[in-house]
């Protein structure tokens, strides 16, 4: 298990993400390509997955797309925007993932903005 997996208390592989969505896998391909999730490569197979936080009740948590889209812009990989999502601040406190889930995307997006520059 490499560190981003011990980070992250729970996966969803592909098939999984479109079965709790509701969605063909196709979908979901493009859900990453659009940017509204972020998939890593996992576990012994190597499978891509994503954090099953950024799923809530049936939906892709509505604030991660806008988070995620400012990261990659500023040139965060997708392993490093899950690190940042994950990763503990004491200024939050808490994670930047937490804060998204309570409905603080205002702070989160700009801490993100920061953590550009």
């Amino acid at each position: 298990m490499n560190e981003l997996e011990l980070l992250v208390p729970s996966w969803l592989n592909l098939p999984d993400v479109a079965r709790a969505l509701d969605l063909p896998i196709t979908r979901v391909h493009s859900l990453i390509s659009e940017k509204s999730l972020v998939s890593v490569r996992i576990g012994d197979r190597n499978i891509r997955s994503v954090p099953a936080e950024f799923l809530v009740e049936g939906a892709v948590l509505d604030s991660l797309k806008g988070t995620i889209v400012v990261l990659a812009d500023s040139g965060y990989g997708d392993e490093d925007i899950i690190r940042w999502l994950y990763t503990e601040d004491e200024s939050l406190p808490g994670r930047p993932i937490d804060a998204l889930r309570e409905g603080r995307k205002t702070e989160i997006r700009r801490r993100a903005q920061a953590a550009a520059w």
